[in-house]
C-alpha cells in the first residue's frame, strides 16, 4: 500500500487491476517516466496545460503492463503467484506457528459457513483452533449486523473480553481480537478508532487475508480489510467443519444481494450477487458425502437468485441465454438478467449425488420461484418439502416503502401456487413490525396475512433502522419504540396460535426423522427434523431395522427413522419411534402404500 503513494495515477489503475494492495514487479524506469507531481497536479495555464499533456503521454501506456507476445505460453505470463502478495512480510510472519484460534459465531447460517472458511484458510496456515478462551492466543467474532439488538451484543461481549484478558497478567496485549463479517464492514472506523477493542477488522470478502492481518496485528499495528468483491465466492476454499460429529452441513452457493429493499443493510455488508460454479458446489457435496454427512442446506443471500455465468460451467453444461424470470406479480429495480445456470439446474444436479442425503435451502426471495424449481423439491424425495418465503409485512403500502417488488396479493398468489405444486409443503417467513410509516391499519393487513397463510414458525422482529440503507437517508423512522415491541409480542401470539392448530393435524402421521442428537431437556430422548423441517423428539429405545430385518437394533446419531407422531410440546413434536429405516426406503414404502390407497379408491 505504501506503493500507491509513489505511483502515478494513470498507473495506479492497471497495478490495482493486477493485485489489490499487492506490489508488482513493473520496470522502475518505465514508471518513473511519468512523475507523480505531472499526473497529480492539475494544469493552471494553457502552457502548464501543454507541458501537463506532453508528460502524460510520455508516461507508460497500456502495452506497458501487457506482455510483449501475446501468443506466449500462459505460464510465461504475468499470474497472481508471480506478484510479490506482502513485500513487507516473511513468510514465517505469514505463518500461524501453531498458535491458537478461538471462534464465536453470531447470526445466520451464512455465518457458520464464513467461519467454517475462515478456519480452512488459517488452518492451512498453520494456526491450531481451540475452544477454550483462556487458551487463545487469537479469538475472531464472526459478527451479524442485520439488527441493532445484533450489533449491542457484539460490543457487550467486546467490552467483557477485554476485561476478561486483563484480568490475566500480560494476556490483554498478547491475545489479538479480531471482528469478521458484516459488522466489521459496516463499523470498521468505530470498531477500530473509537472503541479500540479489536486488533483487526476482516470483510466478508476478505477472510483469504487473515494470515497477513494477523501478521500485522502481531506487530502492534492495526489491520483492517473490508473490501467488498464483485468476485470473490471462495470458491476454491473447503470449510472445515467447526463439529465435524453434526450430520448437517452448510454448502454456500452464492453471495451478496442486488435487491436493495430500504431497510435492509445486506447489500451494503455483502455486496452484489455473484455465484459459485455449479462443479465448484457438486464437488464440495461429493466430498462432505464421503464425509458422512447426512444432511446439506444450501445457503445464499437470496439462494434462489442463484445464477453460474463462469466459463468452467459453459464448457461442461452448455449455456442458458435466456433471461431470468420472475414470479407472477413479481418486480426488482434492476433489468432481468440473461444468461446462466439457474437455482433449479444445481439443485436437480446436487440431489443426484446422494439420494441418502437429505436437501435444503436458505435464504430465498419470493421473486425467484420458477415452476422447474417447484418442480424439482417436488420430485426429489430427498429435498424437504419446507419453503422459507420472507413476506416482511402484509400490507402493500408498506411493502411498496420497503422496496419490495410485490403486492400483499401478489405474495398470496405465490403461496397458493406453491402449494398447488408441492403438496403439503411447509412454510416459514420473515416479518417486520414498526417499519418507516408503518399504520396500524397496515399492521393489522400483516396479522390477517399470518393467519391466512399458516405458517410452521416465523422469524419475527421490530425495525431498527440502519446507517446506509434507502430507509435511514430517505425516511423517518416514525413508529415509537414501545408501539413496536406491542406490535410484535401481537403477532408473535398470531403466529403461535396458528403453528400450534397446523402441528395439531400432523398427529398420528408417519414421518421419516433424521436424528441430530440429544434433546436439549433428556438425555434419554432422541431430537431431529422431519421432512418438512419440524423438530421432533422421541424415546430412546431398540427398535425393528426396516433395511436389515433385525428384529431390535440400537439406535445412533445420523440414522433415519420412521417415527409416529404423538403429541405436541410447545413447538416440538413428541413422536413414538417405529423403525430404523432409510431415506430411499422410506419414501418408496410411501409412495407404494399411496398408490394403494389411490387403487382402491
Amino acid at each position: 500500500n505504501g506503493m500507491m503513494l509513489s505511483v502515478p495515477r494513470c498507473a495506479r489503475y492497471a497495478i490495482g487491476r493486477l493485485s489489490l494492495g499487492c506490489r508488482a514487479r513493473f520496470p522502475t524506469a518505465e514508471i518513473e517516466r511519468c512523475s507523480v507531481r505531472a499526473c497529480c497536479t492539475a494544469p493552471t495555464s494553457a502552457r502548464d496545460a501543454s507541458d501537463f499533456s506532453d508528460k502524460i503521454k510520455a508516461g507508460p501506456s497500456l502495452s506497458d503492463f501487457m506482455s510483449s507476445n501475446p501468443s506466449a505460453p500462459a505460464e510465461q505470463l504475468l499470474k497472481l503467484e508471480d506478484v510479490e502478495e506482502v513485500p513487507y512480510l516473511s513468510p514465517d510472519d505469514l505463518a500461524g506457528n501453531q498458535r491458537k484460534v478461538y471462534f464465536e459465531t453470531y447470526g445466520c447460517q451464512m455465518n457458520v459457513n464464513d467461519t467454517e472458511i475462515a478456519w480452512a484458510i488459517l488452518q492451512k496456515a498453520g494456526y491450531l483452533r481451540t475452544a477454550v478462551l483462556d487458551e487463545a492466543d487469537v479469538v475472531l467474532l464472526m459478527t451479524c449486523s442485520i439488527r441493532d439488538k445484533a450489533e449491542r451484543k457484539i460490543w457487550a461481549r467486546l467490552t467483557a473480553l477485554r476485561a476478561n484478558f486483563s484480568k490475566i497478567r500480560g494476556k490483554l496485549n498478547l491475545v489479538k481480537v479480531g471482528l469478521m463479517g458484516c459488522m466489521a464492514e459496516r463499523l470498521k472506523k468505530e470498531v477500530l478508532e473509537k472503541e479500540r477493542l479489536v486488533d483487526i477488522v476482516v470483510g466478508p470478502d476478505a477472510y483469504r487475508d487473515l494470515p497477513r492481518l494477523l501478521a500485522v496485528a502481531g506487530s502492534g499495528d492495526k489491520a483492517v480489510n473490508v473490501q467488498l468483491s464483485l468476485e470473490e465466492t471462495y470458491a476454491d476454499v473447503a470449510p472445515v467443519r467447526l463439529n465435524p460429529n453434526k450430520v448437517g452441513a452448510f454448502v454456500s452457493v452464492m453471495r451478496g444481494c442486488d435487491n436493495m429493499c430500504s431497510y435492509c443493510i445486506v447489500p451494503f455488508t455483502r455486496g452484489r450477487e455473484r455465484s459459485r460454479d455449479m462443479e465448484s458446489i457438486i464437488d464440495e457435496v461429493r466430498y462432505l458425502s464421503d464425509q458422512g454427512v447426512q444432511e446439506i442446506v444450501l445457503l445464499g443471500q437470496n439462494v434462489n437468485s442463484y445464477r453460474d455465468v463462469s466459463d468452467v460451467s459453459f464448457d461442461k453444461y452448455g449455456v442458458k441465454l435466456d433471461a431470468t424470470h420472475n414470479s407472477a406479480g413479481f418486480k426488482t429495480i434492476y433489468h432481468n438478467k440473461e444468461g446462466g445456470l439457474r437455482f433449479a439446474d444445481l439443485l436437480d444436479k446436487v440431489v443426484q449425488v446422494n439420494r441418502d442425503i437429505r436437501f435444503g435451502f436458505t435464504a430465498p426471495h419470493p421473486k425467484d420461484f420458477p415452476d422447474e424449481l417447484l418442480d424439482v423439491v417436488n420430485e426429489n424425495d430427498n429435498c424437504f418439502k419446507y419453503i422459507h418465503i420472507p413476506a416482511q409485512s402484509g400490507s402493500t403500502r408498506v411493502l411498496e416503502l420497503m422496496r419490495r417488488g410485490h403486492t400483499r396479493e401478489a405474495y398470496l398468489d405465490l403461496i397458493k401456487h406453491i402449494r398447488h405444486k408441492i403438496p403439503k409443503v411447509r412454510l416459514s417467513s420473515d416479518y417486520i413490525v414498526g417499519f418507516c410509516g408503518e399504520k396500524h391499519e397496515d399492521f393489522l393487513e400483516t396479522l390477517s396475512m399470518v393467519e391466512e397463510v399458516g405458517y410452521e414458525f416465523g422469524f419475527l422482529f421490530a425495525y431498527s433502522m440502519r446507517k446506509k440503507t434507502h430507509a435511514y437517508h430517505k425516511m423517518e423512522d416514525d413508529v415509537p419504540q414501545q408501539e413496536k415491541m406491542e406490535r410484535l409480542h401481537l403477532l408473535n401470539k398470531v403466529f403461535d396460535t396458528k403453528s400450534l392448530a397446523l402441528k395439531s393435524t400432523y398427529l398420528g402421521d408417519e414421518e421419516l426423522v433424521l436424528i441430530e442428537g440429544d434433546s436439549a431437556r433428556s438425555s434419554d430422548m432422541w431430537v431431529g427434523r422431519d421432512s418438512g423441517f419440524q423438530m421432533t423428539v422421541f424415546p430412546k429405545v431398540s427398535v425393528p431395522c426396516a433395511l436389515t430385518g433385525a428384529e431390535s437394533v440400537e439406535l445412533k446419531r445420523g440414522d433415519y427413522v420412521k417415527v409416529k407422531m404423538t403429541g405436541l410440546r410447545a413447538k416440538t413434536m413428541v413422536a413414538d419411534c417405529i423403525e430404523r429405516t432409510s431415506l430411499p426406503h422410506f419414501w418408496q414404502h410411501k409412495h407404494q402404500a399411496k398408490d394403494r390407497e389411490h387403487i382402491i379408491a
